[in-house]
């Protein structure tokens, strides 16, 4: 079965599950699942049940698609993503947006966590994410070239859409909430980046670094989908002291951030599909 359908496939299973069109999707980072609050109306399918989708095997990810509303905006959300560092392939790694694509979702909005390497930024910070670098070892787009989800050479010139960080930062604006704008790093991971590793990051001229969100962001806008991705920083690595850190320190430190960022979201994706 060609990769065009297998996402046929699984696409129908899941309109057969559901009773809503998702315009929007959101895809849920480390310790931030509390975001499903958000949802109204809830339908959940937990991964293991849906044709072709990898599962979840990361603390802090629970694992299914929630559909409902935002506001009255039909929304779908991941809670979990998948990672390149649990074995999965770059092409298992961003079926679920491949997935999105063809259940007609126009607006993909990610959340991660973070490690910041900017000094002015502290734990709890949320930062728009305005352009990436991509250091992983396997681009999700290598091999065969299927047109009928993309273009051969898509262009990345304006990766995360401008309209929709002008738009974030009003509501943070009205909302009080006080947010950075920075580049992202996407590492392959497992292990925490050293401090060697974060210097030479924030060198590149990233501002923040994790393991996930730029394969998805590759993947969407090759699929044609407008996209905006925000990091809760939830350690920082440029200090003259090494600071260790765990993964339940960063699942705290999400959490923390969590309600903030619901507000927000809540209120983009509001925005947005209205």
């Amino acid at each position: 079965m060609t990769l065009f359908d297998k996402i046929q496939a699984t696409a129908n299973y899941i309109k057969s599950r559901i009773d809503n069109n998702p315009k929007a999707a959101i895809i849920l980072g480390s310790g931030l699942g509390g975001l499903i609050d958000i949802i109204q109306d809830a339908t959940e399918i937990p991964y293991s049940e849906i044709p072709n989708f990898p599962v979840s095997t990361v603390k802090g990810h629970s694992g299914k698609l929630v559909f409902g509303k935002i506001n009255g905006c039909e929304v779908m959300l991941m809670a979990g993503r998948f990672h390149y560092y649990e074995g999965y392939n770059m092409q298992e790694v961003t079926f679920p947006v491949r997935v999105m694509k063809a259940l007609g979702v126009e607006i993909l909005f990610l959340s991660n966590a973070a490690g910041g390497t900017n000094s002015s930024f502290k734990i709890g910070d949320l930062m728009i994410i305005n352009d990436h670098i991509n250091t992983f070892p396997e681009h999700p787009l290598r091999g065969h070239n299927d047109e009928r989800l993309g273009t051969r050479f898509p262009d990345m010139s304006e990766a995360y859409d401008h309209d929709l960080i002008k738009l974030a930062k009003q509501i943070c604006a009205e909302k009080g909430i006080d947010v950075k704008t920075g580049v992202y790093c996407g590492l392959q991971g497992p292990t925490f980046e050293t401090p060697a590793e974060y210097r030479w990051i924030h060198t590149m001229g990233c501002d923040a670094v994790g393991m996930s969100t730029v394969p998805e962001v590759i993947v969407a806008r090759h699929a044609g989908l407008r996209v905006f991705a925000i990091s809760v920083i939830t350690d920082i690595g440029i200090s003259d002291v090494p600071v260790k850190v765990s993964h339940e320190e960063v699942l705290e430190a999400a959490n923390e951030a969590a309600p903030k960022m619901a507000g927000l979201v809540a209120a983009l994706v509001t925005a947005a599909c209205s």
